[in-house]
């Protein structure tokens, strides 16, 4: 249990900081998540369309309008044509999010790398899996 404790500590710790960036930049903290899911869809090569992203952030297509239509009115999203499906909108993060959220998390993350380099790789392995493995079975006990 004292994982799990840990665990929770830590996503108490990251949900307060997303928090504090959406309050700075005058965010909901569903932006932000979003933000997340599209800066990851593009580092995974993935291709992010509103209702991927809705999906992903659990909601419906009116709601997802509205947050897509504030992150690009923020200037934050773009929205693109799909030079494969001329139908379909992709969603691409503008390098002003990167700049913010960087600015921003930057020394999160430099301090979090900078644990890292306290351990071997083959115990940053053993980390990244049992990571992995929460991560997957978070998401199945998830409720609809």
């Amino acid at each position: 249990m004292r994982l799990v404790h840990l665990l929770r500590a830590v996503t108490v710790e990251f949900d307060l900081l997303g928090a504090g960036f959406a309050a700075r930049e005058g965010l909901h903290p569903t932006d932000v998540r979003a933000l997340v899911h599209l800066l990851d869809a593009a580092r995974d090569g993935t291709r992010a369309t509103p209702g991927w992203l809705g999906e992903r952030l659990r909601l419906n297509s009116a709601g997802t309008t509205a947050l897509v239509d504030r992150l690009e009115r923020l200037g934050l999203v773009r929205r693109e044509r799909d030079a494969e499906d001329r139908r379909r909108v992709l969603l691409r993060v503008e390098e002003k999010a990167v700049e913010l959220g960087r600015a921003f998390f930057g020394p999160v993350i430099g301090g979090v790398l900078a644990v890292a380099e306290g351990f071997e790789p083959d115990e940053l392995e053993t980390v990244r899996r049992f990571l992995a493995s929460v991560l997957e079975s978070t998401g199945r006990t998830r409720p609809e």
